[in-house]
C-alpha cells in the first residue's frame, strides 16, 4: 500500500535556525559526497533492456549495447577513483562515499579502499535508478539488498541513504521501518539538518544539493571548466562562512568519479579544498559525523 504524501513544510526554521555548535566553533560544516555508481547504471551489455541515457553524449542507442556509455562510466572506477582519493588524502578531507549496492558488489576493492582511508560508506540504492515507479515490496527489497552487500563487503552497516531522484512516497517510511538508518539525504530544501516524524518516529534528514555539485558539468550553460565549478562552490562557501559568524550552516559538495575525476576538472576540487583550509573555521566531516553531532545537540525529549 502506498503511503499518502506527507504535508509539505514550506517554512522550515522560519528564519530562526538553531545554532548547531559545530566542533571547534566552525562556521560551516562541509560535507563532501563522492557518488560511487559505476557498474550500477543500466547497460544492455550487462543484460538490461536499456542503456543509461544521462551523460555527455547525445546519441542514445536503443536495444543494443552502447560501448561508448559503458566506457564513460568505466573511467570513473578505473581512473577517477584513484585521483579523487589521492587528493582528498592530501587535504585530509574525510568524505561520505554514497554507494550503489550493485557497484559495491562488483567493485569490492574500491569500497574497502574507501573504508581503509577513513571515509564513510553510505547507501545510494541498489541500482542507479529512481524509486518513484517501484512497488513497496520491490523497494523494500532494494533497500535490504543494498544494506546487506555493503555490510558484507566492508564489514560496516551503512547508516545513511540517498535515492537517485526521485524517491517514492514510501521511501522514507521504508528506511525508518528497516530500523538501522541514522539519516537520509533525500531532500534539497535547507542549509541545515532537520528532524521529521515518520511512522511515529523521529527521523533525521541531512539535505543534499545539486547546485554545488559536479553534475552541472553536463549542462553546457552551467559549468564549462574547472574554474567555473571552483568559483561557484567557493562563492557558496564564502557566503555561508559569512552567515556562520552568527548562524552556522552546512554545505554539501557533490562529486562523481567519472566527472570531477577527469584531469581537466580535478583541479577544481584542489582549489575548493585549499580555499576552505585557508579561510578556516570550517569542519569538513562525513555525514555520519554530522548526523551524530546533530542528534547529540538536539536530543529527543
Amino acid at each position: 500500500m502506498q503511503q499518502p504524501p506527507q504535508a509539505r513544510d514550506l517554512l522550515g526554521y522560519a528564519g530562526s535556525p538553531p545554532h548547531p555548535h559545530w566542533p571547534d566553533g566552525a562556521r560551516v560544516a562541509v560535507s563532501i559526497v563522492v557518488n560511487f555508481e559505476e557498474g550500477a547504471e543500466f547497460s544492455v551489455t550487462d543484460g538490461d533492456t536499456e542503456n543509461e541515457a544521462v551523460y555527455e553524449i547525445e546519441q542514445p542507442v536503443l536495444g543494443q549495447p552502447n560501448p561508448a556509455i559503458d566506457s564513460h562510466f568505466e573511467y570513473g572506477s578505473r581512473a577517477g577513483w584513484w585521483r579523487i582519493m589521492a587528493l582528498l588524502g592530501q587535504h585530509n578531507a574525510p568524505a561520505t562515499v554514497s554507494s550503489s549496492g550493485q557497484t559495491v558488489e562488483r567493485l569490492p576493492l574500491l569500497a574497502q579502499d574507501a573504508v581503509g582511508r577513513g571515509h564513510e560508506i553510505s547507501a545510494h540504492g541498489w541500482r542507479w535508478e529512481g524509486h518513484a515507479n517501484l512497488g513497496e515490496a520491490e523497494e523494500r527489497d532494494r533497500i535490504a539488498r543494498t544494506v546487506a552487500v555493503i555490510k558484507s563487503v566492508t564489514g560496516i552497516r551503512p547508516v545513511g541513504w540517498h535515492t537517485r531522484s526521485p524517491g517514492s512516497a514510501n521511501t522514507r517510511r521504508l528506511l525508518v521501518e528497516e530500523g538501522g538508518f541514522l539519516y537520509d539525504s533525500d531532500a534539497y530544501n535547507d542549509d541545515l539538518p532537520y528532524f521529521v516524524e515518520v511512522a511515529g518516529k523521529r527521523h533525521l534528514v541531512l539535505p543534499y544539493a545539486f547546485d554545488t555539485n559536479d553534475m552541472q558539468f553536463f549542462h553546457t550553460n552551467r559549468f564549462c571548466g574547472a574554474s567555473d565549478f571552483a568559483s561557484y562552490v567557493i562563492d557558496a562557501f564564502d557566503w555561508l562562512h559569512r552567515e556562520g559568524a552568527h548562524a552556522p550552516k552546512m554545505m554539501s559538495i557533490g562529486l562523481h568519479l567519472r566527472i570531477i575525476g577527469r584531469p581537466g576538472r580535478i583541479g577544481a576540487l584542489d582549489k575548493i579544498l585549499g580555499h576552505i583550509a585557508d579561510r578556516g573555521n570550517a569542519w569538513i566531516a562525513r555525514r555520519i559525523d554530522i548526523a551524530n553531532h546533530w542528534r547529540t545537540q538536539f536530543p529527543e525529549t
